[in-house]
């Protein structure tokens, strides 16, 4: 229970790739970021990750109409069928082949995916039980190069698919007699979206040279005529398509026929293309990437490569809007089913928008690092998280809601080090661009600079208890540079090592600061001494990075050759060592001629971070796993894998035979341009696009870990964004003391007698949260008094770690601070004496108060501002009324402004 983290959310990753999809009531917006998929609440400004993963990353998401379902495709063609009520996987399937749409019937019955130049169609999942949840029923052929998108009709008889030939195809999900199935015409280019209009053939494509042809269908839905069984069996398929699909069954195949002649089509189905329309009227070329399209509305929303998005209202085409929202390709475009929210995503950027196009407004604008996040610090309450990254960005994320909701770009280079002062209102950040910053998160602005009398390029930052020094490492004049807070003035320049500084940390106990350099060293100021060196400790390696321990008495130490060192250091002695090099497990590369166990050979880890109470210590590097020793037994407690995701590097365990040809391994032949397009080679001889380009996959690292002050959760930065761990707070049976008296029913009588603190003690050994809940609540608030100061002293600590978990979700608040105030009135001497262990209990009670005063705070200003606004108007129409009608007494104003006053009552009640 102890170290039972759990994956709890990912921040600072909002959208990668693939297709964004609103959910059935419009109010929230799945979106996938790499190998999972984050749910964001819209209504609540609340946003959470699925603990589920795939082994890639994620290309398209099918959503099931009754939002209850969805099919996540990886790039390699691998499905999950995922329950989005209880966010667990039901089934896993395999395409055999990359995917590159998906989409489910409105009625729900089946959904079609395509692949190469094939569409197949499958029946839906039902609610039943089934050994397979998905069954093939039909495939279509019919384009010649490969399929790019889908559309529905209303009813689910038919459906239409782009193709990269730029050709579309109509078919139906059954037979009918009066359909026959041909390709429209009319583009120069790729298909990249095609839509029916609402309950009609109506067809509308577009194409990625912005260009729009609106075709019309002479027959209504309800004028296809379902084929006999007896023809069904008799007709013969047109078609030369000779493919086949030796891994998986092609149910019933159907084929098309690019060019029918006339008296196959007689009496048929016949499209009509009606007009053509073109986005770029300037003649600008700009390629057109997504489109989305509201048929209720008949709203047109259009994505373009230089980040632009146009509205349009068809089939008249007329432009509502136009704005710029990026300089990057729009690679996804959502409308919700009302129509008033569009979700814009851009892979380049990692940003995603929603934008209520009616007002002109953000509801939603998050945008992830740029490059990687390079480190993280908590706020003292647990509440925040600071992250700084490679791009110069610091970014302020609420560790309740998932949301960044501050940005500092002051920054011209990148971010090293970030960290929070005691006070829990400042931040401080230092740049390789020599400067370290403070933020004020009050007024959200940088009111401090310090920076170096010679330009240096910092590489790390720490700041003491009191937040009034600030001390900064350099890695090219070796010097660590301390500054006042108060005045921003620089005390000192600190020398003394030889190489590059890796790490600075300041006791949280004393005024010591340890600085650890490459030069083999770690070295303990006095801060009150004149800084100077109080001693230094010799390695064997070169040094990356030191941590005190929360109460000060020990100094972990990690080195370049695998080793976490323990030191006291008021006696310079080192008191144990932790050989972490066989843990770290650093995987194999793509290019990597050897295995993975010969490449973690002489990796190291570059972070380390003290659990709250001191007992244990968090290490990561170069590897997907972080892992959590125990500091007295000096012994590995845990390792979580922080990714599963095979589409970063360094992930492989061993060298893959099967790759490997007379020519070399087939991992180091470059397959043409890379990225997401390619390379476009229209016509021979012809060459679009940068031929020297090549695409590299990122590698997986973790480059900074740390524990919430509260102990329950810890934070990771790694490629894959910021991975955040908290203990699962599921049913977990933990019994504490157990009798075989203790019973729930024992319990219920023990109530009943109004033996509360009996009661009490016996639900805290059943360890129940649940009926601890029941038991407390039951106790009337007169009695509160007498029970805390009979409780035990045990049970007082277990009392206080569940009022600190209850204050998150009850709304008894004055009733659970009755319990608190009093817990801690009678037992806080006690309390004090064991401090250290019970600090991160401490924090947790405070941090889950202070965000009940944040809310009830502002609640509480509107409540005195209308009051003050209703006292105002009432005074006022009481000298108009005095004015009017000079009989009226002042006793008759003063009980109209009482009822006024409670009318305002009873409005903020009901609300």
């Amino acid at each position: 229970m102890r170290f039972a983290y759990r994956f709890s959310g990912l921040l600072g990753t909002v959208y990668r790739r693939g297709n964004l999809s609103f959910t059935r009531d419009g109010n929230s917006l799945l979106s996938p970021v790499g190998n999972r998929v984050s749910l964001f609440d819209l209504k609540n400004n609340k946003c959470e990750t699925f603990p589920l993963a795939t082994r890639l990353n994620i290309v398209c998401v099918g959503l099931s109409p009754d939002g209850t379902l969805a099919i996540l495709i990886d790039e390699e063609g691998a499905a999950l069928l995922v329950s989005l009520i209880g966010k667990c996987v039901i089934h896993q399937f395999y395409f055999h082949k990359p995917v590159h749409s998906v989409k489910f019937s409105p009625d729900g019955k089946k959904f079609v995916i395509t692949k190469d130049n094939l569409a197949y169609l499958y029946h839906a999942p039902g609610k039943k039980r089934e050994f397979n949840a998905f069954v093939l029923d039909k495939t279509y052929y019919g384009p010649y190069d490969e399929t790019t998108c889908i559309d529905w009709t209303d009813d689910s008889k038919c459906f239409a698919v782009g193709s990269k030939d730029m050709s579309t195809w109509v078919f139906g999900a059954e037979r009918w007699a009066n359909l026959i199935y041909y390709s429209l015409g009319g583009h120069k280019d790729v298909i990249v979206a095609c839509f029916f209009e609402e309950n009609s053939l109506d067809l509308y494509t577009i194409s990625q040279d912005a260009a729009l042809c609106v075709w019309q269908c002479d027959t209504e839905l309800d004028g296809l005529k379902p084929m006999p069984p007896k023809d069904a069996a008799k007709e013969e398929d047109a078609g030369e398509n000779d493919e086949e699909l030796l891994e998986e069954p092609k149910g019933e195949e159907i084929h098309g026929k690019a060019n029918p002649s006339e008296q196959e089509t007689r009496n048929k189905v016949k499209y009509s293309r009606v007009a053509k329309y073109f986005f770029n009227k300037e003649g600008d070329f700009n390629n057109l990437t997504s489109a989305a399209y509201h048929k209720k509305t008949h709203l047109l929303v259009t994505g373009f490569a230089s980040g632009i998005f146009h509205l349009h209202e068809l089939p008249d085409f007329n432009l509502i809007h136009s704005l710029s929202i990026s300089d990057q390709r729009i690679a996804s475009i959502s409308i919700n089913c009302t129509g008033d929210w569009i979700a814009f995503g851009c892979s380049g950027l990692g940003q995603l928008l929603v934008w209520e196009w009616q007002s002109e407004s953000y509801v939603l604008k998050q945008q992830g690092h740029f490059n990687s996040m390079v480190s993280l610090a908590y706020s003292p309450d647990g509440q925040y998280i600071v992250t700084g990254g490679e791009d110069g960005k610091v970014k302020v994320w609420n560790t309740s809601s998932s949301f960044c909701f501050v940005t500092f770009t002051e920054h011209t280079s990148g971010v090293t080090a970030v960290t929070f002062t005691s006070t829990g209102y400042v931040v401080l950040s230092a740049s390789l661009d020599g400067t370290v910053r403070a933020f004020d998160l009050h007024r959200y602005r940088n009111f401090r600079t310090f920076t170096s009398p010679r330009p240096s390029q910092f590489s790390c930052l720490a700041v003491d208890s009191s937040g009034e020094i600030v001390s900064a490492g350099s890695q090219d004049s070796f010097e660590i540079f301390i500054w006042s807070m108060q005045s921003g003035r620089l005390l000192d320049v600190l020398a003394g090592h030889e190489g590059p500084i890796s790490s600075l940390s300041f006791n949280p106990m004393k005024c010591l600061l340890a600085s650890a350099s490459w030069d083999k060293t770690v070295k303990l100021w006095d801060m009150l001494d004149s800084w100077r060196t109080k001693e230094t400790l010799i390695m064997n390696s070169d040094v990356l990075v030191v941590a005190f321990r929360p109460d000060g008495k020990e100094l972990a130490v990690a080195a370049l050759n695998g080793q976490i060192t323990f030191w006291d250091h008021e006696n310079a002695v080192q008191t144990g060592s932790i050989e972490g090099r066989h843990d770290l497990q650093m995987g194999r590369k793509e290019l990597d001629k050897i295995t993975a166990k010969q490449a973690a050979k002489g990796k190291s880890f570059t972070t380390l971070c003290y659990s709250a109470d001191g007992q244990s210590i968090l290490a990561g590097g170069l590897s997907k796993f972080v892992c959590i020793y125990n500091v007295k037994e000096q012994i590995l407690m845990k390792k979580f894998e922080i990714s599963c995701n095979h589409s970063l590097d360094a992930m492989e365990e061993y060298l893959d035979r099967r790759k490997m040809t007379e020519f070399g391994s087939l991992a180091l032949i470059d397959e043409g341009g890379g990225g997401d397009e390619g390379v476009a080679i229209p016509l021979p001889g012809v060459k679009r696009g940068d031929m020297s380009y090549r695409h590299f996959k990122p590698e997986i690292r973790v480059t900074c870990v740390r524990f919430s002050p509260t102990g329950r959760s810890w934070a990771a930065t790694t490629t894959e964004g910021l991975l955040i761990y908290s203990l699962d707070s599921g049913l977990i049976f933990d019994p504490f003391e157990l009798d075989i008296d203790v019973t729930p029913s024992n319990i219920h009588k023990t109530l009943r007698r109004k033996e509360y603190t009996m009661a009490i003690i016996m639900a805290f050994k059943l360890n129940e949260k649940k009926l601890i809940q029941e038991v407390i609540e039951a106790v009337p608030s007169s009695e509160v008094d007498v029970i805390c100061s009979s409780l035990p002293d045990l049970y007082v600590e277990k009392l206080l770690e569940f009022l600190a978990s209850a204050f998150e979700i009850s709304c008894h608040l004055e009733f659970y601070l009755i319990w608190a105030h009093k817990l801690l009135m009678l037992h806080g001497q006690k309390l004090k004496t064991r401090s250290v262990k019970l600090l991160p209990m401490i924090q947790f009670l405070q941090k889950s108060i202070q965000r009940h005063f944040e809310d009830v705070s502002k609640l509480c200003e509107w409540n005195i501002y209308n009051i003050k606004y209703a006292l105002a108007i009432s005074q006022q129409r009481g000298m108009k009324r005095l004015a009017e009608e000079p009989s009226v007494d002042e006793e008759e104003l003063d009980s109209d402004s009482d009822y006024l006053m409670q009318e305002v009552h009873k409005d903020k009640l009901s609300s």
